[in-house]
């Protein structure tokens, strides 16, 4: 990974959003090889149960910023000390169906062990930037939303883990700024809104 091509991007951003959230992506900074952290979340929340994240939520009223509210989450969910994370850049803001807008910030973190705080992480994995960016690992659909035009879900299966949603967009976003990876032009397939998800 050259992490570089974050530090001088210029990410874009959501100007009228009504509920803000951040989230950290971690690098892992060391190791035999680059690798991103991610948490999966309980099957107990309200919203992306289950579903491989980022560390991060929803801003609050006692954040100052943005980034602290990574840095908070972060802590909160998989123990990330304040000190740690060495921002090198953030990534354009991305909108969920649940109604946010997230601010993603890239961050090199230390090669130790991270623990799921076992209420919204579940689990934290380190997953390769090699097995991230295999072709053989990825797929994507374009999902016909008439309500919003139609949608590119982005689909990245590494072993028993599966990163797709909003934080497959990140995902795409960090891959395509750091690495010689692509997303390929053309989908895997086009399917209506009701079709099941492939995870």
């Amino acid at each position: 990974m050259e992490l570089s091509g974050v530090g001088g991007y210029e990410p874009a951003t959501v100007a009228d959003a009504e509920r803000w959230a951040s989230v950290l992506a971690p690098v892992v900074d060391g190791g035999d090889e680059p690798a991103l952290l991610f948490i999966k979340r309980s099957d107990d929340l309200g919203s992306h149960a289950g579903q491989m994240a980022f560390p991060g939520g929803g801003h609050e009223p006692f954040d100052p910023d943005l980034v602290d509210t990574a840095r908070r989450e972060a802590w909160e969910e998989i123990g990330l000390r304040e000190t740690e994370p060495s921002i090198v850049g953030r990534l354009d803001d991305t909108t969920t169906t649940s109604g946010y807008a997230i601010r993603p910030y890239v961050a090199q973190v230390p090669d130790r062990t991270y623990e799921p705080d076992g209420v919204e992480a579940v689990e934290v994995a380190k997953l390769p930037v090699s097995a991230l960016t295999d072709p053989a690992n990825y797929e994507s659909e374009r999902r016909k939303r008439p309500e919003v035009g139609d949608v590119r879900l982005h689909y990245f299966h590494v072993g028993d883990y599966t990163v797709w949603g909003a934080t497959g967009r990140i995902l795409v976003q960090l891959l395509e700024l750091t690495t010689d990876w692509r997303a390929p032009e053309t989908v895997d397939r086009v399917v209506e809104p009701e079709a099941e998800f492939p995870v």
